[in-house]
């Protein structure tokens, strides 16, 4: 990286530190003056009060009054004891506010990555480069940079050291100066390898985080309890070991090497610190021996050295470490600004029946060149009920993602009421669509938060979809009736659904939204052949009116809407209803149909 490259990377990370503290919580700055007042306090002291009480102690072995300089000395070590007591207050306090400080920041990172990633563009889940960002977004605001707190501590050491730097050296300049070129040659020897050293940091984290990311997958599921059943039955706690154990040797090795890299340069700092101390206490020593200072001369220069020297250390590796942490920080910048993967409209849907249009749509998954979707030409008029049909692989999902508009289409144009959906503001367009994918998600929320999910919920109208999923009675059995907590993340007392409950759920999810177009993705894989009979008997009054489009491996299923398309071959092979696409000789539904049907006739005449 160049040096202009990361002087930018941390100007523009200390303004949204600091805009972002005084902002949200600007009683953060409390913790850096306490701090401040305590730490120069004590090293100020620590020079001067050994000086005063030595030389009141000499005077009085040298024939001073003792009475006079022994209550000198007195004065002075109660001066030391009580601003030691002072500053220990002040450090104490100064540590407690700034660990509640970090906590609250550390949150409120945590929830503003996790409110940006659901708002981000779907495309970039499932994108590795996206995931990477993240992952490094939130290590670089954790742990490497110490986040917003760690940034602001940093930027506040280094003023700190800044300060005792002045202090120490107005003391030296008028006792021992020749210390001052001793202490700032070591400094520029140590400055140069830790540079070095941070160099080596950075590029490690690099390679760390797609590692981080596998690794602590792996280890959530590991820990993840749901799971306890394919991993027993199927034997698989071996083999999850043994990728744990992977990611984790891969993680010691990169550490290892690291350390390797780091070694000599540390030995390089570690040889200048020795000759620096050898050289300064021989300069002071032959001062105090000849005369030059006094007794305690010699102990305020011996402790003045020492502060000069961890003081400039301070500066100069203080000055790395900001920029070390804003470098880090810094990626969580660059992933609350990660590019959009779709053009955004600002158009409003118009009220009323919709039509929606694929013209010669094709697409390809980012990253890959292999077609999913090839000129696909389809018109869905308002409440239209259609079924799409077609053998895995097929692109019956893909097409499902491009109509909600999880993805932009790669090739030809979506159109709603005649418009590009382009043009369309996503919040709204979306407001168009109810979907039940295949691989929904239900949530450690109550059985009403997961079917509202934030709205108002209105009792009357749950129940309705709840009788209209089949779902009713089970929600009554619950201990807590619709407020029943699912699963037992955070409540002892939650409820695991059936596969079949939470498919019909999913279901009561989607029939609540209320929206124009119905989408339902195998909406009865998980369930029992009444209840799926039920669904479909059901079908008309589910859907009612709206536009419904449905996709199924079971094509009884199929009768109860208007067309059937059938997709294979990554495009569009036939279309027509049950009755036509049954008769059509040679056709790849009624093959499809015939193979379904054996098995239900065999199961007959048995």
């Amino acid at each position: 990286m160049s040096e202009q490259k990361q002087k930018g990377i941390t100007r523009e990370t200390l303004k949204f530190v600091f805009a972002t503290a005084w902002r949200e919580r600007r009683s953060v700055f409390l913790v850096y003056i306490m701090r401040f007042i305590a730490e120069f306090a004590d090293k100020m002291q620590n020079a001067i009060m050994a000086k005063l009480i030595i030389d009141e102690l000499v005077l009085v072995i040298s024939g001073g009054s003792a009475a006079q300089h022994l209550a000198n000395a007195v004065m002075f070590a109660g001066i030391y004891i009580g601003v030691q007591l002072l500053t220990s207050v002040l450090k104490n306090g100064a540590d407690q506010l700034e660990s509640v400080h970090g906590e609250w920041f550390a949150e409120y990172v945590d929830i503003q990555l996790a409110d940006h990633s659901m708002k981000m563009d779907y495309e970039h889940t499932e994108n590795p480069e996206a995931l990477d960002a993240l992952e490094k977004a939130q290590e670089g605001m954790s742990w490497y940079s110490g986040g917003i707190v760690g940034v602001l501590g940093a930027v506040f050491g280094l003023v700190n050291n800044v300060a005792a730097l002045l202090g120490v050296s107005v003391i030296i300049l008028m006792t021992c100066p020749w210390l001052l070129p001793v202490q700032a040659a070591a400094i520029v020897v140590i400055t140069i390898f830790n540079a070095k050293n941070n160099k080596i940091d950075r590029e490690s984290f690099l390679k760390l985080a797609k590692s981080n990311r596998v690794f602590g997958y792996v280890f959530y599921q590991l820990a993840d309890f749901r799971l306890g059943k394919d991993i027993r039955l199927y034997n698989s706690g071996k083999m999850m070991g043994d990728k744990a154990k992977y990611y984790s040797d891969e993680q010691i090795g990169v550490w290892h090497e690291t350390a390797e890299k780091q070694r000599r340069n540390s030995w390089v700092m570690d040889a200048a610190n020795a000759l620096r101390d050898g050289i300064s206490y021989f300069y002071i020593g032959y001062l105090a021996v000849t005369g030059a200072i006094t007794v305690g001369d010699f102990s305020m220069c011996a402790s003045a050295a020492g502060t000069l020297y961890w003081s400039l250390y301070g500066v100069v590796s203080g000055i790395q470490g900001v920029n070390q942490k804003c470098a880090y920080a810094h990626r969580y910048i660059e992933f609350m600004r990660y590019p959009a993967a779709m053009e955004k409209g600002n158009r409003a849907v118009a009220a009323g029946e919709h039509t929606i249009e694929f013209r010669h749509v094709g697409f390809k998954y980012p990253r890959t060149d292999k077609p999913v979707l090839r000129d696909i030409n389809l018109t869905i008029k308002s409440g239209e009920h259609l079924s799409i049909v077609g053998l895995n692989g097929a692109g019956k999902t893909t097409f499902i993602k491009l109509l909600c508009r999880l993805y932009d289409v790669t090739e030809g144009e979506i159109l709603v009421d005649g418009v590009n959906i382009k043009e369309y503001s996503d919040e709204e367009y979306r407001r168009l669509f109810a979907v039940v994918f295949q691989d929904f998600q239900l949530f450690a929320f109550s059985l009403r938060e997961n079917i509202a999910f934030g709205e108002r919920a209105d009792d009357k109208e749950l129940e309705n979809v709840l009788r209209l999923a089949g779902l009713w009675e089970d929600a009554q059995k619950l201990p807590d009736g619709l407020d029943t907590m699912l699963y037992k993340s955070f409540d002892e007392n939650g409820t695991d659904l059936s596969g079949g409950q939470r498919q019909k759920t999913a279901i009561a999810r989607a029939l609540y939204r209320n929206a124009p177009v119905v989408i339902l993705d195998e909406p009865t894989a998980a369930l029992d052949p009444v209840a799926e009979y039920e669904i479909y008997r059901q079908f008309n009054t589910l859907v009612g009116g709206k536009t419904a489009v449905y996709i199924s491996h079971r094509l009884s299923s199929c009768k109860f809407c208007d067309r059937i398309v059938v997709f294979a071959e990554d495009t569009i092979k036939e279309s027509g209803t049950h009755d036509e696409l049954v008769s059509l000789q040679g056709g790849i539904y009624a093959k499809m149909f015939a193979e379904q049907a054996k098995y239900y006739i065999g199961c007959g005449a048995v």
